[in-house]
């Protein structure tokens, strides 16, 4: 749902005054309790508490139990503005909610950081519990089916983000109008979960981060490297065919460089200290874009040299506070699919068609085939000529429709320095993910004088076009364990076929099996362990291996390989050069089912 229309929907607000419900809970079952914010979010709602002790699931039990009682007694919400001295006085034992008082008269925003047109204070009552709030709320709690609520789970957040403010218990929970849609939601939940790329990337031995190292960092272990490779290789063979050419850049920069770019007056707070290099800073490299430029300013460029395609796997790193780690969707190195365009003003709607087809082409190719998409376009302050924005957002329109997909506009929403479309992905669970983004700049081309000889002889600016497919590695990477729960197509699958010889008599013929398969480019791995055989295939099922072949006596003899599937399917007694084909065919046709 937009994030505007979920504002103004029944369920937001049954969601947020399930949340002051909860918090009313908490403050009978511990008066000393300090409390923060309570917000809805997509599927639910929390609450951040300030408490003197860690909470245990029994008590998350009684919260929700008195919480019920209290939306029982059909409790109306009343609205009030306040004035500062009152909402001071009122909240006098509650510093989370004085230090928001201070923060909504000074700078303008509300308790949840989001700007407001003039500094209200305004307060929700329901029965003796009082909050800081702008609403809305339901009129009375009999709107509020108690059968349809439940408290979730209890974890940490910093206050307000920041690990160097105070550590909160977060209380999650969700409401729903009627009690079989919690049902359904809590089955949702529970299949989430069993998709967590964190648990997943551990039992499937894919991935691992290490605090002693350093947190946000991924160690790619030997199969998850291969599917990365997979990934990287088809990504490669996809960009030569699109007629883009690579490019590689350094990880660090002198401090000019970031200046000139404007990241060290906007960005610094995201970027890794300076180091010091014969008596000059360097910085790590947050992006890979000023790199592209430097590469483009070797030479004079003519409009005959014009459209550029520039891409580049560019490992970047980005200093991203602790408490919004997540991770693989989260962190703080990663690898960027990053690609730069530079064009005339004639060429750029032929290159954004040509973008976006290419960006559409690609995530269909990883089993996604449902999009979101948005257009988001100039805001109140930017840079740049007025009429090269409005090119560019026509561009952007026209490649949109041209490929004939259902998109929202967010007017004023670009950056400062361009247009972009963004591309979300919805995966099986039919959750949103932010993958492609393709993003004009009028900043960076301004910043570095970049100029190109038109045919009338004279230097004229470029058009510059940031473009990105995956939108990085490691992030994609999580969202396709989630999306398969582990179970990578055939074509991306760390290891396709496990060799299972029933006793040590067959191993000679497992041997010879594997050689041949690898002589087909086909990844194998013979169980040679003691192990009995369905131990050997149930530890091959929960490694999500895609083919399993039994060889046993009547292989040995036949020439042939009994198959099953990680799906419990069969293919008894197959001949190998036919295993083989119907293998390839799925890994040349890359089928994602």
């Amino acid at each position: 749902m937009d994030p505007q229309a979920y504002r103004e929907s029944e369920l937001y607000r049954i969601r947020h005054s399930a949340a002051h419900m909860m918090a009313a809970a908490v403050l009978e079952l511990f008066p000393e309790a300090k409390i923060a914010i309570g917000p809805p979010i997509e599927h639910g709602f929390y609450y951040d508490f300030d408490l003197p002790r860690p909470l245990t699931q029994e008590d998350l039990e009684q919260i929700e139990a008195r919480m019920k009682e209290l939306i029982a007694q059909k409790i109306d919400f009343q609205y009030e503005e306040i004035e500062p001295e009152a909402a001071r006085e009122l909240f006098a034992d509650q510093p989370y909610k004085l230090e928001l008082i201070e923060d909504i008269l000074q700078r303008g925003t509300d308790e949840y950081g989001e700007k407001t047109e003039k500094p209200v204070l305004s307060i929700y009552r329901s029965g003796p519990f009082v909050d800081l709030c702008r609403g809305p709320h339901v009129a009375n709690t009999k709107e509020i089916n108690p059968k349809a609520v439940k408290l979730l789970s209890v974890a940490g957040a910093y206050w307000r983000g920041d690990e160097k403010r105070p550590m909160l218990q977060r209380i999650y929970g969700t409401a729903w109008k009627r009690p079989k849609e919690l049902r359904e939601y809590l089955r949702w939940r529970e299949e989430v979960q069993k998709r967590d790329h964190r648990r997943l990337i551990k039992q499937l031995d894919l991935i691992s981060f290490h605090e002693e190292a350093g947190p946000g960092l991924a160690y790619w272990h030997p199969k998850g490297a291969m599917v990365r490779k997979l990934m990287e290789d088809f990504w490669r063979d996809r960009h030569i065919e699109g007629g883009y050419d690579f490019v590689y850049t350094p990880h660090i920069g002198k401090a000019w460089l970031w200046e000139t770019s404007g990241h060290l007056d906007f960005y610094r707070e995201n970027m890794y200290a300076p180091m010091d290099v014969d008596g000059q800073e360097y910085f790590i490299k947050p992006m890979n874009c000023p790199f592209h430029i430097l590469i483009y300013k070797t030479k004079l460029r003519s409009y005959r040299d014009l459209p550029l395609r520039w891409a580049e796997l560019g490992t970047v790193y980005r200093y991203e506070r602790s408490g919004v780690l997540h991770g693989l969707m989260r962190v703080r190195g990663f690898t960027q699919d990053d690609a730069h365009i530079f064009c005339t003003p004639d060429q750029v709607e032929e290159e954004i068609v040509r973008v976006l087809r290419f960006s559409l082409d690609m995530l269909r190719a990883f089993g996604f085939e449902t999009f979101e998409v948005y257009l988001s376009t100039r805001p109140e302050k930017a840079v740049g000529e007025p009429e090269r924005w409005k090119v560019a957002e026509a561009a952007l329109q026209r490649a949109i429709e041209a490929e004939g997909l259902a998109y929202e506009v967010d007017e004023g929403g670009g950056a400062f320095y361009g247009p972009k479309i963004d591309v979300k992905i919805k995966d099986a669970l039919g959750r949103a993910w932010q993958c492609s983004t393709i993003q004009f700049d009028f900043n960076l081309p301004e910043r570095f004088d970049m100029t190109f000889v038109g045919e009338d002889g004279r230097e004229h600016r470029p058009f510059m076009i940031h473009r990105a497919l995956l939108g990085s590695i490691e992030r994609f990477f999580g969202v396709l364990v989630e999306h398969y729960a582990g179970a990578f197509p055939v074509w991306l699958a760390p290891e396709q076929v496990r060799i299972i010889p029933i006793a040590d008599r067959h191993l000679d013929y497992a041997r010879q099996v594997e050689a041949k398969l690898r002589a087909a480019h086909l990844r194998v791995q013979v169980d040679s362990s003691s192990s009995r055989m369905n131990a050997k295939i149930r530890e091959a099922q929960m490694e999500k291996v895609p083919f399993m072949l039994i060889l046993g006596d009547r292989e040995v003899e036949e020439g042939t390989v009994s198959v099953r599937l990680r799906s419990g399917e069969k293919w008894n007694a197959l001949p190998l050069d036919e295993f083989i084909a119907r293998v390839q065919e799925q890994v040349e046709k890359r089928l994602n089912g």
